[in-house]
């Protein structure tokens, strides 16, 4: 364990991933067109496409994105969609980050609650309170309230723009309210007021000091300051954006200082129609990371990237990370990530590859469970196989999708007019095209890949040596029916297209899905099995399919993927795209004559280039060669009055690109870092504010060359293909051992028990569930594991004390929620 508590370089990280399956019940009752937004407060992060003409909507869209800022409300909207008006908003979900870990994880229908302005706020203020004393000219004492509003930090956008914010500041009692007005700040989601106010709080009188004491107590204990935020709306109505209250009574005679969090109004969202809006079904998995420094996470990390070397397997920290979660879906992906960032994954699914196969009895089930060997390879597929799916499949899923042609078969699902010959002439095309893609793919199969399958395929021959074709089953299995054909069903969820597609296509993409699995089956056309299908009209259609060609081609597919040769070069040089979508960029002035306004382009990132287009698929307009660019870096927004802005640094002038969100805008910044930081002459220094009317307005300075007056931030993992922060997977890997601490100690009686007595297990129900090999080499690890994770809650204990401490209840970082007390 590292010296000091090192709570300075803490990193607290945030993400979401889930999935929006569908809504019912929805009003008005007749058909519409829907779609659902994520919203972090009132920022849109995350859209659906569009579903046409329904009442029950199915969306079917899953998600995944890291949250870059603080937030107090993850919330769902469902829209009815308008093509002359306003969209309408229909309902939402709204859940409190607090009340998040009550939904982890867990399928749930959510009752849409009514969408009321006086509930929809966002953002913070700063303020001080002050009660001072003061005596009249005819000696009587009366008291004054002063209130200085400082500022507000993150309110949110109106209709995609800055708001032009204000603020009232009242004194509310029984018997008064006395408002004052700040002036409107322009385009701006942190204006800065700087107004101070004075309100009487008790009256000079001709009271007794006695009895004058007695109603200033009675006053101050019924008074409140009020300060709501309002955007100015000029020519419509000025628009709510939060309140907060601050009882006279905390102030006694001592000043007061905080941010508050704006809170919706305490009549907001309080409508009797909350059961008539329909439901929305969710999946959500949110979670809060404190990762500590590298160093702290050393005992643990060398303990895992041994297990490969552990015997049994079944007695290495890796695996018993996999025993004890409910989820293996959870350990998994942590797991599989550390192990690749620290090259040691091939060597672990060798193992546990070989200890699944000792429980397999024939060979035609071979690596057909959902074992933690059969998740590992999966999870791998996913993460190092994005790029290889979108050079092979991403043309032709583009073209079914786009352009798409009726290929239904099934007698049962044929519509009026439908011709099943010319059906199943369509699916056949389809199906030729992406079978002859993948079959040609096999030097694009990225190395690791490769390497798996060759040891899977060499465990699958050890264990059956005398079936000649288990060797090509157990690759099969993994690249045809759980990779492509999964791929083929899902191009949403591999990111080949950006939404789940529509119902018509779903279904042909499902069929194309089927039979690709079925031609990669090894032999399942050689052998006859087609009397086999559940499904006559698929039988019909694969008898088209019994020809030496297909097989072969598979077969040699296979041998490729699977063997361990070096590819060709040309298959390396081929540019891996990274990331694209739309963006607003400001024009650089590189003519004379133009306005520098802000115009929709779309963006392209691969690992040679950055491009920006007048629209997708056209030719660039513009190209910035990766080795040029000198620095990526976020611009303050006082620049120009816009948030979710970077700067791409080039050659020639800066490239000002406006985001749509503040996801969207981290996730641009990071791979953007993530490919230029190699290059040689990246920047140290940048100008965080634009040049603008002659001078820079962070440093005033006048020339344009100016080195920049703030350091460059670059703290981003360098690999291009595999994005994978270690140390955040330790963190995760810790969390998923302390939430399942009881299920360690079960292990370890367990363990315990097995090593006295020698024998049969007296009572199995107490660890039946658990594989057991080895109870003493099982036993050593896990107090090893015990011991590691007690040391690392005593870092996260000393941080968590740190941090609160430093962090005042009142501060910009702590804000105070609701009414002081």
């Amino acid at each position: 364990m590292a010296a000091g508590d090192g709570s300075d370089e803490v990193r607290v990280l945030q993400n979401l991933r889930g999935k929006i399956y569908d809504a019912k019940h929805l009003v008005p009752n007749k058909m519409r067109d829907f779609f659902c937004t994520i919203n972090l407060d009132q920022e849109e992060v995350f859209r659906t496409q569009v579903v046409e003409k329904s009442l029950s909507p199915y969306f079917g869209e899953e998600f995944y994105f890291e949250i870059p800022r603080t937030f107090q409300w993850l919330s769902f909207y469902i829209y009815d969609k308008s093509v002359l008006q306003k969209d309408l908003r229909i309902g939402k979900v709204s859940i409190k980050k607090e009340d998040l870990c009550n939904y982890t994880g867990k399928e749930n229908w959510f009752m849409l609650q009514p969408v009321d302005s006086n509930s929809e706020v966002q953002g913070k203020v700063h303020l001080e309170l002050k009660l001072n004393e003061l005596i009249t000219d005819n000696g009587s004492v009366c008291q004054q309230l002063v209130v200085h509003i400082k500022e507000c930090h993150g309110l949110p956008l109106i209709n995609g723009q800055n708001c032009d914010p204000y603020a009232t500041v009242s004194l509310v009692g029984p018997s008064r309210n006395d408002q004052k007005k700040t002036k409107v700040k322009k385009k701006t989601s942190n204006p800065q007021f700087n107004e101070t106010f004075y309100f009487e709080v008790t009256r000079s009188s001709s009271y007794t000091k006695k009895s004058q004491f007695q109603v200033e107590e009675e006053d101050i204990e019924k008074l409140e300051v009020r300060v709501d935020l309002w955007n100015n709306g000029n020519l419509v109505q000025d628009i709510f954006l939060g309140e907060i209250k601050v009882p006279v009574k905390v102030l006694r005679n001592d000043s007061f200082q905080a941010w508050y969090l704006l809170q919706p109004r305490e009549n907001g969202n309080k409508s009797s129609k909350t059961d008539d809006l329909g439901s929305l079904r969710l999946n959500i998995c949110y979670t809060e990371d404190y990762v500590l420094p590298s160093e702290y996470y050393t005992c643990l990390r060398n303990l895992l990237l041994k297990s490969s070397d552990v015997q049994p397997i079944s007695a290495s920290a890796a695996y018993i990370l996999s025993e004890v979660c409910r989820d293996k879906c959870d350990a998994v992906l942590p797991l599989v990530r550390l192990l690749l960032h620290h090259h040691k994954l091939v060597p672990f699914v060798a193992a546990v590859a070989e200890l699944d196969l000792r429980d397999t009895q024939e060979a035609n089930t071979i690596f057909r469970g959902n074992s933690l060997a059969t998740r590992c390879v999966d999870e791998m597929m996913k993460i190092v196989g994005k790029h290889y799916l979108k050079v092979t499949l991403k043309p032709v899923i583009d073209e079914i999708c786009e352009s798409p042609k009726p290929c239904e078969i099934d007698p049962i699902k044929l519509r009026e007019g439908d011709n099943v010959e010319i059906n199943m002439e369509n699916l056949r095309y389809y199906v030729d095209k992406v079978f002859r893609e993948i079959v040609r793919s096999s030097i694009s199969c990225p190395t690791l890949m490769c390497d798996v399958f060759y040891s899977l395929r060499h465990l699958a021959a050890k264990r059956f040596p005398n079936d000649p074709h288990v060797q090509y089953s157990a690759v099969s299995s993994f690249v045809f029916l759980r990779f492509f054909a999964v791929a083929v069903v899902s191009p949403h969820t591999f990111h080949l297209r950006p939404h789940h597609p529509d119902a018509q296509t779903s279904r042909t993409l499902t069929l194309i899905s089927k039979a690709i699995q079925t031609l990669g089956s090894w032999g399942s056309l050689t052998k006859s099995k087609l009397s086999s299908f559940k499904e006559t009209f698929m039988c019909e259609f694969f008898k088209t399919f019994q020809e030496e060609k297909f097989t072969e081609s598979v077969k040699k597919f296979l041998d490729d993927v699977s063997s361990t040769e070096s590819k060709e070069p040309s298959g390396v040089s081929e540019p891996v795209h990274l990331k694209e979508g739309e963006m607003y960029k400001r024009a650089q002035g590189r003519t004379r004559i133009g306005k520098k306004n802000f115009k929709k382009r779309w963006f392209c990132l691969t690992s040679r280039e950055f491009t920006y287009h007048k629209q997708q698929d056209k030719e660039p307009i513009f190209t910035i060669p990766i080795k040029n660019i000198l620095a990526v870096e976020k611009l303050d927004e006082n620049s120009f009055n816009k948030k979710n802005m970077f700067q791409v640094l080039h050659g020639e002038k800066p490239l000002y690109i406006q985001a749509n969100n503040c996801v969207e805008a981290s996730e641009w910044i990071e791979a953007l870092c993530r490919v230029t930081r190699c290059n040689q002459r990246r920047l140290s220094f940048y100008h965080p504010s634009a040049f603008l009317n002659g001078s820079w307005l962070c440093c005033k300075a006048t020339a344009e060359s100016t080195e920049g007056c703030a350091r460059c931030t670059a703290d981003v993992p360098a690999d291009t293909q595999i994005e994978i922060d270690g140390d955040r997977e330790m963190e995760r890997i810790y969390s998923l051992f302390t939430i399942n601490r009881s299920k360690l100690q079960k292990l370890e009686e367990a363990c315990g028990s097995i090593a006295v007595y020698q024998g049969p297990r007296k009572e199995p129900d107490d660890y039946s569930n658990f594989t057991i090999e080895d109870s003493v080499a099982t036993f050593h690890t896990l107090q090893q594991i015990i011991d590691i994770v007690e040391k690392l809650d005593e870092s996260h204990e000393k941080y968590q004390k740190k941090r609160s401490s430093s962090a005042k209840y009142g501060s910009e970082e702590n804000p105070i929620v609701g009414k002081v007390s």
